[in-house]
C-alpha cells in the first residue's frame, strides 16, 4: 500500500486560483485553503518520498520546515530584480538534497507541482563557482569522466535527455579540442520527467510511479554526490 494517498484535488485549483489572481490580497483570505491543501499535503509528501529516497542515498536530507529553508520552496517571490511583479509563485516545489547547507548547493531530487500538471529532476540546476570547478576536474579525470558517460548512457536509454550544456566551445583556459568537449560546456547537469497528469498527482499510485522515475535518475545524482565529496564544490 502506498504511504501517501496522492495531493487532493484542492491543491491544484487553489494554484489555478492564485495564477487568475496573484494578489496578496487574494492570497490572505485563503491562507487557511493553502495552508490545508497546498502546505500540508506537500510537507507530507517531502517526509514520505524523502523515506523512499533513503533507499537510493540514506544521507538524503529530508527538512520538513515551510520557512524556505526546508524541502518546501517559499510560496512568497523574489521581485526585486524581477520585471514580474507579481507577489506569489503559481507552483508549489520541493527538494531532497545531499549534503549540509543550502539545498541548491547540492546534487538532490525535486519535484514541481503547476496548475496544470507536475514535474520531476534530478541533479542540479545551477554551479556556483567551486561546484563548476570541481565538476570540470571530473570531466578531466578520466575515470570519473567515463562514469559520467555510462550514467547519461543508461539515463538517455531510459528515454530521459540531459541538460544544462551552455558553451559554444570550451570555456577560457580549457582545449576546444578536448576529447571530452562536449562534457566541459555544461555548467549545470540535470535530467527530468514532466507531464505528471492530474489523475495521477491526485492518486495512491504518485509516489510510486515518482520513485521509478528517481530510480531511473539516480546515476546522475550519484556521479554528482561523489563530484563534490571528491573535489569539493561548496
Amino acid at each position: 500500500m502506498s504511504d501517501f494517498p496522492g495531493f487532493p484535488a484542492e491543491t491544484q485549483l487553489f494554484l489555478q486560483e492564485l495564477r487568475a489572481n496573484n494578489t496578496r490580497e487574494f492570497f490572505a483570505a485563503n491562507r487557511a485553503r493553502y495552508d490545508e491543501f497546498v502546505k500540508a499535503p506537500a510537507l507530507h509528501w517531502v517526509a514520505a518520498m524523502g523515506e523512499r529516497l533513503k533507499t537510493i542515498d540514506s544521507e538524503i536530507v529530508v527538512d520538513t520546515r515551510a520557512n524556505g529553508s526546508g524541502a518546501l520552496m517559499r510560496a512568497a517571490r523574489d521581485t526585486r530584480f524581477s520585471r514580474d511583479k507579481s507577489p506569489y509563485k503559481v507552483n508549489v516545489a520541493m527538494m531532497w538534497w545531499h549534503g549540509s547547507g543550502k539545498k541548491m548547493q547540492h546534487p538532490g531530487f525535486g519535484m514541481q507541482i503547476s496548475p496544470d500538471d507536475a514535474g520531476l529532476m534530478t541533479g542540479m540546476f545551477h554551479f556556483a563557482k567551486p561546484m563548476l570547478d570541481a565538476y570540470r576536474q571530473a570531466v578531466l579525470d578520466d575515470a570519473l569522466a567515463e562514469d559520467l558517460i555510462s550514467a547519461a548512457s543508461a539515463i538517455e536509454a531510459a528515454g530521459y535527455q540531459l541538460s544544462g550544456s551552455h558553451y559554444k566551445t570550451a570555456p577560457r583556459g580549457y582545449d576546444k579540442n578536448h576529447p571530452r568537449v562536449e562534457w566541459l560546456r555544461f555548467k549545470s547537469l540535470h535530467v527530468g520527467a514532466r507531464d505528471i497528469p492530474p489523475s495521477l498527482i491526485t492518486s495512491p499510485r504518485l509516489i510510486d510511479v515518482c520513485f521509478d522515475h528517481f530510480s531511473k535518475l539516480a546515476p546522475i545524482f550519484r556521479w554528482l554526490v561523489r563530484v563534490q565529496e571528491r573535489y569539493g564544490g561548496l
